[in-house]
Protein backbone atom coordinates (compact mmCIF):
# COMPACT_ATOMS: atom_id res chain seq x y z
CA UNK A 1 0.00 0.00 0.00
CA UNK A 2 0.89 3.38 -1.01
CA UNK A 3 0.78 6.60 1.20
CA UNK A 4 -0.34 9.48 -0.53
CA UNK A 5 1.08 12.79 0.66
CA UNK A 6 -0.75 15.48 0.26
CA UNK A 7 -0.22 19.87 0.52
CA UNK A 8 -2.60 21.72 1.26
CA UNK A 9 -1.61 25.94 -0.36
CA UNK A 10 -2.65 28.75 1.54
CA UNK A 11 -4.34 31.53 -0.69
CA UNK A 12 -3.46 34.41 0.58
CA UNK A 13 -5.53 38.02 -0.11
CA UNK A 14 -2.92 38.64 -2.47
CA UNK A 15 -3.49 36.24 -4.59
CA UNK A 16 -6.58 36.71 -4.98
CA UNK A 17 -5.76 40.47 -5.51
CA UNK A 18 -3.19 39.59 -8.39
CA UNK A 19 -5.81 36.89 -9.59
CA UNK A 20 -8.17 39.85 -10.36
CA UNK A 21 -6.01 41.95 -11.78
CA UNK A 22 -4.96 39.58 -13.98
CA UNK A 23 -8.42 38.08 -14.97
CA UNK A 24 -8.96 42.16 -15.78
CA UNK A 25 -5.76 42.57 -18.28
CA UNK A 26 -6.84 39.26 -19.70
CA UNK A 27 -10.49 40.73 -20.33
CA UNK A 28 -8.98 43.85 -22.04
CA UNK A 29 -6.61 41.77 -24.12
CA UNK A 30 -10.03 40.03 -25.65
CA UNK A 31 -10.86 43.58 -26.44
CA UNK A 32 -7.70 44.58 -28.14
CA UNK A 33 -8.30 40.99 -30.16
CA UNK A 34 -11.94 42.44 -31.22
CA UNK A 35 -10.87 45.61 -32.50
CA UNK A 36 -9.76 46.06 -35.88
CA UNK A 37 -6.47 46.54 -36.66
CA UNK A 38 -4.80 49.04 -39.45
CA UNK A 39 -1.84 47.16 -39.38
CA UNK A 40 -0.96 43.37 -38.56
CA UNK A 41 0.00 43.17 -34.79
CA UNK A 42 -0.71 46.61 -33.97
CA UNK A 43 -3.42 46.69 -31.41
CA UNK A 44 -3.62 49.27 -28.62
CA UNK A 45 -2.52 47.41 -25.98
CA UNK A 46 -5.25 48.27 -23.28
CA UNK A 47 -4.53 45.52 -20.82
CA UNK A 48 -0.85 47.96 -20.11
CA UNK A 49 -3.18 50.37 -18.64
CA UNK A 50 -4.09 47.45 -15.84
CA UNK A 51 -0.44 47.28 -15.80
CA UNK A 52 0.39 50.88 -15.42
CA UNK A 53 -2.35 50.90 -12.35
CA UNK A 54 -0.79 48.33 -10.22
CA UNK A 55 2.76 49.52 -11.09
CA UNK A 56 1.08 52.87 -8.98
CA UNK A 57 -0.81 51.23 -6.60
CA UNK A 58 0.90 48.42 -5.36
CA UNK A 59 4.50 48.24 -6.77
CA UNK A 60 6.93 46.75 -9.54
CA UNK A 61 6.48 43.02 -8.29
CA UNK A 62 2.85 42.95 -7.91
CA UNK A 63 2.68 44.50 -11.79
CA UNK A 64 5.57 42.19 -13.27
CA UNK A 65 2.93 39.51 -11.99
CA UNK A 66 0.04 40.44 -13.52
CA UNK A 67 1.88 41.38 -16.65
CA UNK A 68 3.59 37.82 -16.77
CA UNK A 69 0.19 36.09 -15.65
CA UNK A 70 -1.55 37.64 -18.58
CA UNK A 71 1.08 36.61 -21.19
CA UNK A 72 0.90 33.35 -20.01
CA UNK A 73 -2.99 32.84 -19.35
CA UNK A 74 -4.33 35.16 -22.21
CA UNK A 75 -2.25 32.63 -24.36
CA UNK A 76 -3.48 29.68 -23.27
CA UNK A 77 -7.10 31.11 -23.85
CA UNK A 78 -6.10 32.33 -27.25
CA UNK A 79 -5.14 28.86 -28.46
CA UNK A 80 -1.51 30.40 -28.79
CA UNK A 81 1.26 29.23 -25.87
CA UNK A 82 4.75 28.83 -27.10
CA UNK A 83 3.31 30.08 -30.59
CA UNK A 84 5.04 32.78 -32.50
CA UNK A 85 2.35 35.45 -31.11
CA UNK A 86 3.35 33.89 -27.85
CA UNK A 87 6.93 34.84 -28.28
CA UNK A 88 6.49 37.94 -29.49
CA UNK A 89 4.17 39.11 -26.40
CA UNK A 90 6.88 37.49 -24.01
CA UNK A 91 9.43 40.00 -25.89
CA UNK A 92 7.04 43.29 -25.54
CA UNK A 93 5.82 42.44 -22.21
CA UNK A 94 9.78 41.83 -21.10
CA UNK A 95 11.05 45.05 -22.69
CA UNK A 96 8.05 47.29 -21.30
CA UNK A 97 8.14 45.64 -17.95
CA UNK A 98 12.43 46.49 -17.66
CA UNK A 99 12.20 50.02 -18.88
CA UNK A 100 9.31 50.33 -16.00
CA UNK A 101 11.51 49.24 -13.69
CA UNK A 102 14.00 51.55 -14.55
CA UNK A 103 11.90 54.38 -14.22
CA UNK A 104 11.08 53.08 -10.73
CA UNK A 105 14.02 55.68 -10.62
CA UNK A 106 12.50 58.92 -12.25
CA UNK A 107 10.91 61.13 -10.21
CA UNK A 108 7.05 60.61 -10.16
CA UNK A 109 6.69 64.57 -10.54
CA UNK A 110 7.84 64.88 -14.14
CA UNK A 111 7.25 61.08 -14.84
CA UNK A 112 3.76 60.17 -14.81
CA UNK A 113 1.45 57.49 -16.00
CA UNK A 114 1.72 59.28 -19.55
CA UNK A 115 4.98 59.14 -19.76
CA UNK A 116 5.88 55.68 -18.60
CA UNK A 117 3.00 54.28 -20.76
CA UNK A 118 4.74 55.45 -23.68
CA UNK A 119 8.37 54.15 -22.13
CA UNK A 120 6.65 51.08 -21.88
CA UNK A 121 5.14 50.95 -25.40
CA UNK A 122 8.18 52.07 -26.99
CA UNK A 123 10.17 49.43 -25.55
CA UNK A 124 7.69 46.68 -26.41
CA UNK A 125 7.28 46.93 -30.04
CA UNK A 126 11.22 47.43 -30.08
CA UNK A 127 11.31 44.06 -28.41
CA UNK A 128 9.12 42.85 -30.84
CA UNK A 129 10.63 44.14 -34.25
CA UNK A 130 13.94 43.38 -32.83
CA UNK A 131 12.83 39.77 -32.37
CA UNK A 132 11.10 39.02 -35.79
CA UNK A 133 14.18 41.23 -37.55
CA UNK A 134 16.98 38.87 -35.65
CA UNK A 135 14.84 35.67 -35.10
CA UNK A 136 12.16 35.09 -37.56
CA UNK A 137 13.36 37.30 -40.68
CA UNK A 138 17.05 38.02 -40.35
CA UNK A 139 17.06 39.08 -44.46
CA UNK A 140 14.22 41.68 -44.38
CA UNK A 141 14.72 45.00 -43.99
CA UNK A 142 12.21 46.18 -41.34
CA UNK A 143 13.76 49.70 -41.12
CA UNK A 144 11.27 51.28 -43.35
CA UNK A 145 7.66 49.99 -41.56
CA UNK A 146 9.69 51.32 -38.23
CA UNK A 147 8.46 54.48 -38.10
CA UNK A 148 4.69 53.13 -38.86
CA UNK A 149 5.17 51.48 -35.68
CA UNK A 150 6.72 53.88 -33.56
CA UNK A 151 3.43 55.95 -34.40
CA UNK A 152 1.33 53.41 -33.19
CA UNK A 153 3.52 53.23 -29.73
CA UNK A 154 3.39 56.16 -29.37
CA UNK A 155 -0.95 56.59 -30.04
CA UNK A 156 -1.37 53.46 -28.22
CA UNK A 157 0.79 54.71 -25.67
CA UNK A 158 -0.50 58.35 -24.71
CA UNK A 159 -3.61 57.12 -24.86
CA UNK A 160 -3.44 54.14 -22.58
CA UNK A 161 -1.43 56.38 -20.23
CA UNK A 162 -4.20 59.05 -20.24
CA UNK A 163 -6.74 56.47 -19.60
CA UNK A 164 -4.39 54.84 -16.59
CA UNK A 165 -4.10 58.60 -14.98
CA UNK A 166 -7.65 59.26 -15.44
CA UNK A 167 -8.47 56.09 -13.43
CA UNK A 168 -5.65 56.73 -10.85
CA UNK A 169 -7.17 60.55 -10.26
CA UNK A 170 -10.30 59.05 -9.64
CA UNK A 171 -9.34 56.86 -7.01
CA UNK A 172 -7.37 59.50 -5.85
CA UNK A 173 -10.34 62.00 -5.43
CA UNK A 174 -12.39 59.56 -3.75
CA UNK A 175 -9.53 58.16 -1.25
CA UNK A 176 -9.04 61.64 -0.08
CA UNK A 177 -13.22 62.81 -0.36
Amino acid sequence: MTASVTEEIEVTAEDHRLARLAALAVSLMWVDAALPSPLPGVKPGLANIVTLLVLRRYGFATAAWVSGLRVVAGSLLFGSFLTPGFMLSVSGASASLLVLWLAQALPEKWFGAVSLSVLAAFFHIGAQLAVVALWWMPSVNLMPSTPVFAAAAWIGGVANGLLAERLLAKEYHAATA
